[in-house]
């Protein structure tokens, strides 16, 4: 499904080399509490709200965060496993205080509202499993149309201005197929750890994505990278035929390093990605 299957070990490992010991991770992640993310210089005054999008297969609960003033380019949030938190939340409302009108969701909403992980990030990865393996192709199409015409439709969100799309681990897929299903809106993609963008599939993410006309940032994680090491020169070979400008790192952090819940959160290299992210959709929405 995607590497959020390693987690654990991955979390082990950190732990045995001193950056992160068990009771930091109990504390800072058993009840899904996120570490304070560093403030936004300029910062706009933004309004939010828990917002109900009705889509093909139901109502999805979802948290929407925007400026208060003006219009802004739209921008799509898709979680990792562990969904819609108060760490989204967060990441949400920082990137709107930047400018953006920004809808973070819950993916798994055809099964539960959120929260959807009863321990936040420190919920056993097993438990993730039946409601990540219940989505798909499919959904993940149908789902991002659903709610990129939601954001068309408020009053907040700038229509002539592209809309950006960002996915985090299970995310990142989705990101990349939210550009194919709407090929002529999104114009930035940005993948942070994301697992499963390439595939054998003739249907895989980095081939749908490559079809598009969007710009792309993926930001790969050292321990992915690790065990996939191709995959880094597929997409970055895909996206040069398709004329698509895209920007492919690893970085030196764990699977999971962006998210402030996360028991391999790096601020510094979650603010190199931060950094990238905000150059992108200065350069592709404006």
């Amino acid at each position: 499904m995607c590497d959020q299957d390693h987690f654990d070990d991955d979390r082990q490992q950190f732990e045995a080399r001193g950056l992160v010991t068990r009771r930091q991770f109990g504390v800072m992640l058993g009840a899904g509490v996120a570490m304070a993310l560093p403030a936004v210089v300029g910062a706009v005054d933004v309004t939010e709200a828990e917002v109900t999008i009705t889509t093909p297969d139901g109502s999805a609960d979802a948290y929407f965060v925007h400026p208060v003033a003006g219009t802004a380019p739209g921008v799509l949030i898709w979680p990792d496993i562990f969904g819609l938190r108060p760490a989204f939340r967060q990441m949400g409302k920082r990137l709107a205080e930047s400018g953006y009108a920004v809808l973070v969701v819950n993916p798994f909403y055809r099964v539960q509202k959120a929260p959807t992980a009863p321990q936040g990030s420190a919920t056993p990865i097993a438990e993730m499993r039946p409601l990540a393996g219940a989505l798909n192709e499919t959904t993940h199409m149908t789902d991002a149309r659903a709610f990129i015409g939601w954001l068309d439709a408020q009053r907040s969100v700038a229509t002539n201005r592209k809309i950006g799309t960002q996915g985090y681990c299970m995310g990142g897929p989705m990101a990349f197929r939210t550009a194919a299903a709407v090929p002529g809106r999104v114009g930035a993609v940005a993948s942070f750890h994301g697992g499963g963008l390439v595939t054998t599939a003739p249907t895989s993410p980095h081939l749908q994505a490559a079809k598009t006309q969007a710009q792309f940032l993926v930001a790969i994680a050292a321990n992915d990278d690790a065990r996939a090491p191709e995959e880094k020169t597929v997409l970055r070979d895909t996206f040069t035929a398709a004329g698509r400008p895209a920007e492919i790192e690893v970085y030196a952090g764990a699977h999971g390093w962006c998210p402030p819940d996360s028991a391999v959160y790096s601020e510094p290299l979650a603010e190199k990605a931060w950094s990238r992210l905000l150059d992108l959709y200065g350069r592709a929405l404006a």
